[in-house]
């Protein structure tokens, strides 16, 4: 991490949540701001240009979701999205409009933390990954889409094209969950009618072959009612 103090935007419209919320992120060393509106949520946005934004998908003044696609036409800062349980819709909506991750509520605040870690982590980073002649370096786990070979430990990992795909889109979104409704529209098209359940098959299939313990995966995660999500091994 750098030396310098990161600095959170926190964007929700309940004073206690944001006040408790504020008090354990500086805590941690963040420099914490905050803004209850949605309009007064881009104003803050732009005065203080925070490394992260932690942002509510129920807002006055507008939505959650259209502060996320407002921001984006202008910054690529991590954006967590916070939605209560029966917010899944909106969740995978703000997914699908350039949010990193999201949380519902109530959260654990460790469990918190260690996904602004993670997205500051790759933020800071030129490239998600490491890029060499061989293709998508992450640890001991190589992609190469020029190829369409995946190597585990320097032995090469025999993949059907769809397996392929499916790693190849995690990879270019590294650290990120990405909906079950992209992966199906980026691996089978848009034209596909058959059931999701073909997509858990494959992450299934997929998983024995990339992961040490398949039941405890390490690699390829679930975000349970969302979608999954590759992630980066320490230090890449």
């Amino acid at each position: 991490m750098s030396a310098r103090t990161l600095s959170i935007l926190v964007v929700d419209d309940e004073p206690a949540y944001v006040d408790a919320l504020s008090a354990g992120l500086r805590r941690e060393g963040f420099v914490v701001e905050s803004a209850m509106g949605g309009r007064d949520a881009l104003e803050a946005f732009d005065a203080m240009q925070p490394d992260l934004v932690l942002l509510d998908v129920m807002l006055p003044q507008m939505s959650g979701i259209d502060v996320c696609r407002e921001i984006r036409t202008r910054s690529t800062v991590p954006i967590i999205m916070v939605s209560a349980k029966t917010d899944e819709v909106d969740a995978v909506v703000g997914l699908e409009v350039g949010a990193d991750d999201y949380v519902t509520k109530p959260y654990r605040m460790r469990e918190l933390v260690s996904r602004i870690r993670a997205l500051l982590r790759r933020a800071q980073l030129s490239e998600p990954t490491t890029i060499s002649s061989s293709g998508i370096v992450l640890g001991d786990l190589v992609i190469d889409p020029e190829r369409h070979q995946v190597r585990l430990r320097g032995a090469l990992v025999p993949l059907p094209l769809k397996e392929f795909m499916l790693l190849a889109v995690l990879a270019q979104n590294l650290d990120r969950v990405v909906s079950r409704d992209r992966l199906i529209r980026e691996v089978w098209g848009w034209d596909y009618v058959g059931s999701t359940k073909t997509l858990d098959v494959h992450v299934m299939r997929l998983r024995a072959k990339i992961e040490d313990d398949p039941a405890e995966p390490r690699r390829l995660i679930t975000a349970r009612g969302l979608g999954y999500r590759l992630v980066a091994p320490d230090g890449v």
